[in-house]
């Protein structure tokens, strides 16, 4: 018996999203397709020059902007950055520190902090449990 092997498509936000960049910049002929994972795979082992020019220049999805600003998706709605931005806009409001980014900044910290924390608890509950 002779087994089929189908190849995995998936759209073009998701492959999109799994490069780290913002769909709207895409090439057309990338938006209005389907990407195998063959074609993810090689995207992602040789990037052409319009996925390296996204990924230094942007404009950026929320996730990486986020992770650029170090806070998070609904931190940057809350500081009224709903669009993407490029990242000479990440460098500027690095540059300004607007009171809004100094505040998710410091809230990411503690989020940060707190996962630590709970992941050491955790730990020692663990090694408690496997002497007992």
């Amino acid at each position: 018996m002779t087994s089929h092997q189908n190849t995995q498509t998936m759209k073009p936000a998701t492959a999109a999203k799994k490069l780290g960049v913002y769909l709207e910049a895409t090439p057309a002929e990338f938006r209005e397709g389907v990407v195998t994972r063959a074609e993810l795979n090689a995207l992602q082992a040789d990037p052409p020059a319009w996925l390296r020019d996204l990924r230094r220049d942007g404009p950026h999805p929320r996730p990486v902007v986020a992770a650029k600003l170090g806070v998070s998706i609904a931190g940057l709605h809350r500081g009224g950055v709903t669009e993407p931005l490029t990242t000479d806009q990440i460098e500027a409001l690095k540059e300004e520190r607007p009171e809004w980014l100094e505040r998710e900044r410091a809230v990411q910290a503690d989020v940060r902090k707190e996962a630590a924390r709970v992941k050491k608890l955790h730990a020692e509950r663990a090694e408690r449990a496997g002497r007992d």
